[in-house]
C-alpha cells in the first residue's frame, strides 16, 4: 500500500510542476520574453495546455468570469496541496 501512496504523491508532484511551468511560460509569453511563433516554444505551450486543460475546465466552470484573470491554476495548486496533505496524513492508517 505504501508504494501506491508514493506513486500518487509522485503523480501529484508532476502535475504541480506542470502547472507551475505553464504559469511561468504564460507570463513569459505575455511579457513578450518568449514568442509563440518559435516552434519549440509553441510545442511546449500547446503540450502543457493539452495536458492541463482537462484539469482546468471543471474549475473554470465553477469559478465566476474574472475578465482576463484566470484563477484556475491557483485553485488547482491549492487542490493538489490539499490532496497531498490528506494522503500524507492518512498514510499511517492505510499501512
Amino acid at each position: 500500500m505504501l508504494s501506491i501512496i508514493q506513486i500518487l504523491l509522485f503523480i501529484l508532484d508532476i502535475v504541480w510542476f506542470l502547472v507551475i511551468a505553464q504559469v511561468i511560460l504564460s507570463w513569459l509569453v505575455q511579457f513578450e520574453v518568449l514568442n509563440l511563433r518559435q516552434p519549440l516554444v509553441y510545442q511546449i505551450w500547446s503540450g502543457l495546455n493539452r495536458a492541463l486543460e482537462p484539469l482546468y475546465r471543471p474549475i473554470r466552470n465553477i469559478l465566476p468570469n474574472m475578465g482576463g484573470l484566470d484563477l484556475s491554476p491557483i485553485v488547482l495548486i491549492i487542490a493538489i496541496y490539499a490532496l497531498r496533505t490528506v494522503i500524507v496524513n492518512n498514510a499511517g492508517l492505510l499501512v
